[in-house]
This record gives structure tokens, sequence and C-alpha cells, in this order.
């Protein structure tokens, strides 16, 4: 290693494995590790279909980030386009888009539950702030579906019913 004295990587978010992470650093550092993981209770008997799914997770799954990278990119894209949804498209360089929605007539909260109705899952972060995730095996019309389903819920969110408006959500 350099410029380190440790590095760790999680299998399972990004690469798709079912749990997992890689833990690198000095002879002793390992040593120590090893032991602090027998301590914590976490030996584990069979671990070979585990470690089985780490190796196709590092082997195969790591050329594909760019694709959730890149479907981040479009997705943040379109969310700029929106009215009332806040986000600099330029700054997205992982899978992970945080905006804010900054309109009167829905919350995140409203947001989130109008969205999850069209089968699109994400939570809002606090205030105004969201986030959503791309991931394995979303594709880039995955994308595309999903911001119709933020055009669908953002101009239904302010409806009229008898003269009174009311929030979707």
């Amino acid at each position: 290693l350099q410029n380190a004295d440790t590095v760790s990587v999680c299998l399972s978010k990004g690469l798709s494995a079912p749990v997992g992470s890689v833990v690198a650093g000095s002879a002793e550092f390992i040593r120590k590790a090893r032991r602090m993981r027998k301590v914590a209770g976490g030996g584990m008997r069979q671990a070979g279909m585990i470690a089985a799914a780490g190796v196709v997770a590092v082997s195969e799954m790591i050329e594909r980030l760019a694709d959730d990278h890149a479907n981040a990119k479009v997705l943040a894209q379109g969310l700029s386009a929106l009215d009332g949804i806040e986000v600099n498209a330029d700054e997205i360089e992982t899978n992970i888009v945080y905006f804010d929605l900054m309109r009167d007539d829905i919350t995140p909260a409203q947001l989130s539950n109008a969205l999850k109705e069209r089968g699109v899952l994400l939570n809002p972060s606090g205030g105004t702030r969201m986030r959503a995730v791309t991931h394995h095996p979303l594709t880039e019309a995955d994308m595309h579906t999903a911001l119709d389903a933020f055009k669908d819920a953002l101009a239904n969110a302010a409806q009229t019913t008898n003269g009174k408006a009311y929030v979707y959500g």
C-alpha cells in the first residue's frame, strides 16, 4: 500500500455480493484484524460460498460500476430539467445522486411515497435533500422510467378539489 496504512473495500454495495469486505494492510495489522474478528464473533464455518460471491464481485462486477455512474449522470441530467428540483449534474461522479426538492406543494416524504407507488424507491435525507442511488441491474431505460415517474408525481403534486388544493402523497 502507498499513502495509506489500511484499505477496506465493501463487496456488497456496488459490486453486488451478498456480504463481504476485503481489508488490506501490513502483516501485523492483518494479524490483529483477524484476532479482533474472532473476538467479536466474526469467525464463520463454510465461508467458501460467500468467498465465491466475493470472487465474482471482484472479477466481474467492477467493470460495470461505470454503467451505474453513467446511469446516475442520466438521472441527474433529467432531474435538473424538472421544475423545483435542484441538482448539479456536472458534479455527479459516482452512482449516488443528491438533489433538493424546492417546491411548496409537495414535501420530500410525500414525493418519496408518490414515487414508491410508481415503482421508484428513494428516501428523503432531511430538509429538502433527497438521494437516489443507481445499482445493478438498473439500465439507462430504467433511468428514463424513473424520470417519467418523477414527472408524473410532480405534475400530480397539487390538485384542486372543491376549490381547495391538497398535497399528493
